[in-house]
Parts: C-alpha cells; structure tokens; sequence
C-alpha cells in the first residue's frame, strides 16, 4: 500500500519561509535557517519539508522554478474565530493576504494567506 506521507516544498528563502510557517504553530526546530534541508512534523502526523532551490538545483540540474500557483496547503483551525485570528497575525507580521476571511457556501470560515513564495495557504474551519 502506498500513502502519502510528506509534502515537500521548494523555497527561495530557507529564513523567510521558516518564520512563517512557525507563525502557522508548527513545531520546527531553531536554528536550521542555513540548512538546505528542514524537516517538522505536524501535531496530526504529516510530515513537511522546506527544500533550497540551491539542493534542489543540485538534485536536478534542470529544475526550473514553476509559474502559478504551485501547491496549496489548508490549515485547519477549531473554530471560525481562529481562522480570523491566524489571517490577522500572518498579515500584521507582512505577509500577503489573498483572500480575507469569508464563510463559504460549502460551511466553513475560510481564508488565503500567501507564504514567502507565492504559494497559497489556506485556513478554515467548520462553520458552527
């Protein structure tokens, strides 16, 4: 049987990305920001890396940043006042919010934020 089991992602700025994913509550170690690799496990189990263009490069030599919106990662909050919150403290630490919190027609309080790359980040929650 094979599961998924990590998503990785490629950054540009190992420091830049770190930060915000720590603002996201994800426990990754201090002082990895020059490693060209880094590794955290989520408190559900799911493992995420952030991988430098640099190693990347140095896997495959032919690799070429994509254009668009590459992945999208969802976050999920507890209840729809944290999904407010979260976009609160992402965007008031700088970070680009894309779509500000909404109750969608599918029940849940959602809302996009940008991580340092572009990619889209998700938050929602359960409507109540």
């Amino acid at each position: 049987m094979i599961l998924p089991d990590m998503i990785g992602i490629v950054v540009a700025d190992m420091k830049a990305s770190l930060a915000f994913y720590r603002l996201l509550d994800l426990p990754i170690p201090e002082g990895v920001e020059a490693e060209p690799y880094v590794e955290a496990t989520s408190p559900n189990g799911y493992r995420i890396s952030w991988n430098s263009v640099e190693m990347v490069k140095g896997l495959d030599p032919e690799y070429a940043a994509p254009t668009g919106y590459r992945i999208e990662l969802a976050f999920k909050c507890e209840k729809p006042e944290e999904v407010d919150d979260t976009y609160s403290r992402l965007t008031s630490a700088g970070y680009v919010g894309h779509r500000e919190p909404w109750d969608a027609f599918w029940g849940q309080r959602y809302a996009i934020v940008d991580d340092p790359d572009g990619n889209h980040i998700s938050l929602f929650a359960a409507l109540e």
